[in-house]
């Protein structure tokens, strides 16, 4: 702790003062002693924390029990775990990457344990297979982390589950922005994602109907989690979990009150082609639905909630789920499929136009008579300018406010949409995380709607357009194998021929 004396307030009264912050009053003298005794507590407790990070850890990160004993093993009090928890969620965010990197490189695996059993393994290759068998045991469990104990003791600690969940999007956001470029910290990521995925997994998850009805707070989290079509007001959430809609979460008993995945759902006669009949028309608000005008689910919006349950497969199990659902709640229900955004569709397209633009092939990306009607309607001259003038428009969103641009652009847009969802690829994949999901899912790339979102958002990510990847719930299986196994997109004939489109009027 830093000494608190009568030098420290005056001193701070006395910069005060410069700065004209106040006179001295007896009054202020005692506020300056309120808040000198804070910082000094403060800057104290920062630098205690940081000097007993070492101590805490070799206190509560008990060693490994041998292999013998690793079934006998008391575990550690309770209160080794709470008090983990209390000092980690102490610290800045700064103090946290240290205490990570310590904690994963400290008090991981002890790599000279695994290289000897590994010398001992291959030495008995030529033994009995009992003595291989039981060897490679061994290794195997030479390779965990001592940490890993730790983690599972606090899962089983109330609240501990929650503070792994944050504890692994701490981690996740330290690996995605380099703040570390420790393999340490990275194997740490692996371990809490496998320790996570075994308590997430879907037999242990319970499927939960959002209602009016439901808790409030409850309520309160679907909206404040929606992380694709925003929630306004109280109005809105009434409506999208009533009449002719379906709201569904997966839970999980070690964490009451938060839903994990979100799914919403509207109950429609067709697939539908624009989000504003979804989330923004009120008609429906208090009418009976009536089961005849219900043929079709389209799954609107799919929300995950925590962060630290980034690569725990939820999503997809959550819509496999909420299908059985509907099947039973109406039998005659025909058709399943999304309406989905296209988050990335709109920065991909400006990168394009930027990079052919740098590289003098503007003429390559539309046919010579589009770069002609686009350099009549903004005045610019064929080439470099219409370009240039083109990718103004599209940063901007001007374009929508003329309606020759909006007839102009739109098979120009829509196709090369069809080629972002369907030719852009990472290491094989869709580029796109939207069509990616959907995919390994074994929905079809079914339909592109040209101004199905013309919200401002909608129109800044994709330019208005959306997507419908339908469930054809007899080829889903197959679907999913030969995307996940063969990379190969199952698409309906407008995409293609959109597709083809793009090839014949652009230089590949």
């Amino acid at each position: 702790m830093i000494p608190f004396n009568n030098l420290c307030v005056r001193t701070y009264a006395s910069a005060l003062r410069y700065l004209g912050v106040f006179q001295t009053t007896r009054r202020s003298k005692v506020w300056v002693c309120g808040a000198v005794r804070s910082w000094c507590s403060t800057a104290g407790h920062k630098r205690m924390s940081v000097s007993s990070m070492e101590d805490l850890l070799r206190k509560i990160v008990i060693p490994l029990p041998t292999y013998e004993t690793r079934e006998k093993s008391p575990p550690p009090p309770e209160s080794n775990c709470v008090e983990f928890m209390h000092f980690y969620r102490s610290l800045e965010k700064e103090q946290r990457l240290e205490f990570l990197e310590k904690l994963s490189q400290e008090f991981g695996v002890d790599h000279k344990g695994v290289s000897e059993l590994a010398e001992k393994l291959l030495d008995t290759q030529f033994r009995d297979l009992a003595t291989i068998l039981q060897v490679e045991d061994r290794l195997r469990y030479s390779l965990t982390p001592r940490y890993k104990q730790l983690l599972g003791h606090i899962s089983k600690v109330e609240g501990g589950v929650k503070f792994l969940v944050d504890l692994r999007a701490d981690v996740i956001e330290i690996t995605s922005a380099k703040s570390s470029d420790s393999p340490h910290i990275r194997d740490l990521n692996n371990t809490l994602k496998s320790l996570l995925s075994e308590w997430f997994s879907v037999g242990l998850l319970r499927l939960e109907r959002i209602t009016w009805q439901s808790p409030c707070e409850l309520l309160q989290k679907i909206s404040q989690y929606e992380a694709v079509h925003p929630v306004r007001n109280w109005t809105d959430i009434k409506r999208r979990v009533g009449p002719y809609r379906r709201c569904y979460a997966f839970t999980h008993a070690s964490m009451p009150g938060e839903p994990l995945v979100v799914l919403h759902v509207a109950l429609t006669e067709n697939i539908s082609d624009n989000i504003q009949s979804i989330v923004r028309e009120f008609s429906t608000l208090d009418t009976e639905e009536d089961v005849n005008k219900i043929n079709t689910a389209i799954f609107y919006s799919i929300s995950s909630t925590q962060a630290g349950l980034q690569g725990v497969e939820l999503g997809n199990y959550l819509i496999k789920r909420v299908v059985r659902e509907l099947q039973s709640e109406f039998p005659h229900m025909a058709q399943f499929s999304s309406l989905s955004p296209i988050p990335g569709f709109s920065a991909w397209l400006l990168g394009v136009l930027a990079q052919y633009r740098k590289e003098g092939r503007a003429a390559d990306l539309l046919s010579e008579q589009e770069w002609r009607e686009i350099a009549e309607v903004t005045g610019t001259a064929p080439g470099a300018p219409a370009l240039e003038a083109l990718r103004g428009l599209l940063s901007s969103g001007e374009w929508t406010r003329s309606e020759r641009l909006v007839r102009t652009l739109e098979p120009i847009l829509m196709r090369l949409c069809a080629w972002y969802l369907y030719g852009e690829k990472r290491r094989g994949y869709a580029l796109n995380p939207v069509a990616n999901f959907h995919l390994q899912n074994g929905a079809t790339l079914w339909r592109l709607n040209w101004h199905a979102d013309t919200s401002p958002r909608g129109v800044a990510n994709s330019f208005g357009i959306m997507v419908n990847y339908r469930y054809f719930l007899q080829e889903t299986s197959a679907n999913s194998a030969s995307y996940l196994q063969s990379k190969v997109i199952t698409a309906s004939e407008q995409v293609l021929s959109l597709v083809g489109q793009y090839q014949k009027n652009s230089k590949l």
